[in-house]
């Protein structure tokens, strides 16, 4: 399962997106390019800056070059072993807690419909997915002002 939080920096009212995807299998450099497509369809053409872990996959060289393409996305790399500053840790842990706890599915699918519905009551609190961000002590800073340079 591959999951992501996004927060509009200039318009917070805007509310937190949360958006999933989900395979058979792990994740693969191909598969993560294959679920950043469907986020570029997500937001719109909006331009992202996604904050990544250091899985080897986020960084190889595969998915450096075609990132390079992309004139939408923007790629930060959290420090090693920080999982404390991943807002998407805590999304997992809401769900595991709660949807997925001792969940014994016969079938992916019953993983799936659990995790919609924990989506669905995330989703549904506009706070929470604000509260996995403010929890890890990171903040969202709106850009300058396009009438400002970065230095004054």
């Amino acid at each position: 399962m591959a999951g992501a939080l996004g927060y509009h920096s200039t318009d917070p009212d805007r509310g937190a997106r949360l958006c999933f995807h989900l395979k058979p299998g792990s994740y693969d450099t191909a598969g993560l390019i294959e679920v950043l497509e469907q986020v570029k369809v997500f937001y719109r053409g909006e331009r992202v800056v996604l904050v990544w872990d250091g899985l080897s996959a986020h960084w190889s060289r595969a998915m450096r070059a075609w990132v390079a393409e992309q004139d939408w996305l923007t790629l930060e790399r959290l420090p090693a072993y920080a999982p404390e500053l991943n807002p998407v840790e805590l999304l997992w842990s809401s769900l595991k807690k709660r949807e997925l706890a001792n969940l014994a599915g016969d079938h992916l699918a019953d993983v799936a419909d659990a995790t919609e519905q924990g989506i669905h009551r995330i989703n549904a609190n506009p706070r929470l997915p604000w509260s996995f961000l403010a929890h890890t002590g990171l903040t969202i800073r709106p850009p300058h002002p396009p009438n400002l340079r970065k230095d004054q």
